[in-house]
């Protein structure tokens, strides 16, 4: 029976943000039995326990379903606010001047002028600078600085509320990514034992790396997500190799990304960081008004459809859900959405064919024999799957920057290392304990999974990648084509 016969596995996982919406009775359950692959936990919003008890949960649904699922937790970075109207919100015309003044009360602004959460915003800026106010809704530009006072004059005008987000056009705004608040969360973030964490707002690899930093030794096994969403940190090749190679993942964060590179510069930026990420052998996610609508309407828009298969025919490790899956009315009903749109595309043959690296040479063992087992697997007739022993993932993540319409297969004892691969794009992670097994019978059995899982059938082909010595991480050193029911030793 031919590979192309079998149930077809979405390769692109699914991200979903917890929340209230997800706190209902069942919709957890409903929402990881629907397709989600990562949980994304929000420190914007709740409390430590919040988070803990929502983790716990998760890893017990998981469990039951016999599935690993990836937790990412996601820092606030800073604040980069205005602060509060006395009447809750004001509404600016074009062409009125408007003062942000750090010295303000920060409650008692009015159509005039407005305190600042972000108090040395006048020293990052001068005349002539541009600001975006509300994801750009509202556009004002800088006239002069005097002391702690920007003045400014409305360019676009509109309904302003407290607490909306300031963004310099082109960058430059000199906040650190990790805030106070921040380094407490990341110490939460250890304590209940996430698998990834994403550092907001980076400007370059010294961000990442300070977070690495912090994590320290309890914190080694987290995978760093660097949220590219400042105009510095895609300002040139360097810097943004930097970020990315300083992380094991990144995320395409479109929200305040747009806001300051331009909506006409963002679909060109995207591509570009999905491709240079995956090149240096980094997982990517692409986020941020994925299918919006759908946090009040049963169905996705035709727009959102598209978006989500362009994420998908780009390559992206994941696709990743916000409100919609936190806050929204319809939490269940978009992550089904999502896995049916990616499921579509990846049908596309573009989807499954790759030229990665192909004229490019290897340095390390484990990264020859990964992309040597795709090549193969992609050329020969009737393979089913690539099967992959691993200590820490890495293989199978090489592996999967080479686009296949086949499954690749994560065989891992350490839990750790199987719910990190469930951010990698067409891996599935399955545990296997290879410590009371002789060097005999370990293909035998690895085989026998496959055929278990329903991977592979008899009379199929496997290619299999693993190491003289398992459980050593970087050891793989070894591809063998293997038939199902013949021996395999």
């Amino acid at each position: 029976m031919n590979a192309q016969t079998h149930i077809p596995l979405r390769r692109t996982k699914i991200v979903a943000t917890l929340g209230p919406a997800s706190d209902r009775e069942g919709v957890l359950e409903a929402m990881l039995k629907a397709g989600v692959d990562v949980v994304r936990l929000n420190f914007s919003h709740g409390t430590p326990d919040d988070h803990r008890q929502r983790l716990l949960r998760v890893r017990e649904i998981a469990a039951k379903l016999g599935r690993s699922v990836a937790a990412l937790g996601d820092l606030q970075g800073p604040k980069i606010r205005i602060a509060r109207f006395k009447e809750g919100m004001v509404t600016l015309k074009e062409g009125q001047p408007f003062v942000l003044d750090m010295a303000m009360d920060s409650d008692v602004g009015d159509v005039h002028q407005v305190g600042c959460d972000y108090k040395t915003l006048a020293q990052d800026v001068g005349a002539g600078d541009r600001l975006l106010l509300d994801d750009g809704r509202v556009v004002l530009d800088v006239t002069r600085v005097e002391g702690q006072q920007v003045h400014t004059h409305v360019v676009v005008g509109g309904k302003l509320s407290n607490h909306k987000g300031i963004n310099k056009q082109g960058g430059g705004l000199s906040a650190p990514a990790l805030t106070d608040k921040d380094k407490q969360d990341l110490k939460t973030a250890v304590e209940i034992g996430v698998d990834y964490l994403a550092i907001s707002f980076p400007r370059h690899a010294e961000d990442m790396l300070e977070a690495r930093r912090l994590l320290g030794e309890e914190g080694k096994e987290i995978g760093l997500v660097a949220k590219v969403e400042r105009a510095e940190a895609v300002a040139d090749e360097a810097t943004l190799d930097g970020i990315i190679e300083a992380s094991e993942a990144v995320m395409v964060a479109r929200g305040d990304l747009g806001v300051e590179i331009g909506d006409a510069k963002l679909v060109g930026v995207q591509k570009r960081m999905i491709k240079r990420a995956r090149s240096l052998n980094r997982a990517v996610i692409t986020a941020t008004q994925m299918m919006e609508s759908m946090i009040s309407a049963p169905l996705p828009t035709r727009a959102e459809v598209f978006d989500v298969a362009n994420a998908v025919l780009d390559s992206s490790d994941a696709v990743m859900l916000s409100a919609e899956t936190a806050a929204g009315d319809y939490p269940v009903e978009t992550v089904e959405a999502m896995a049916r749109v990616c499921l579509g595309a990846e049908r596309e043959k573009v989807a499954q064919e790759s030229g990665h690296r192909i004229h490019e040479g290897f340095t390390r063992p484990d990264e020859t024999i990964a992309l040597s087992a795709m090549y193969a697997a992609n050329h020969m007739t009737g393979v089913a799957a690539i099967a992959c022993m691993t200590a820490s993932g890495y293989t199978p993540l090489i592996a999967s920057r080479i686009r296949s319409g086949l499954p690749i297969v994560g065989l891992a004892h350490n839990p750790i290392a199987q719910r990190r691969m469930a951010l990698y794009r067409g891996v599935v992670s399955l545990p296997f304990d290879t410590s009371e097994m002789s060097a005999t019978e370990l293909n035998r059995r690895a085989l026998e999974l496959l055929v278990q899982h329903k991977l592979a059938e008899p009379g199929e082909h496997v290619i299999l990648t693993r190491g003289d010595h398992m459980n050593a991480h970087g050891g793989t050193n070894t591809m063998k084509v293997m038939t199902i029911d013949q021996p395999t030793d």
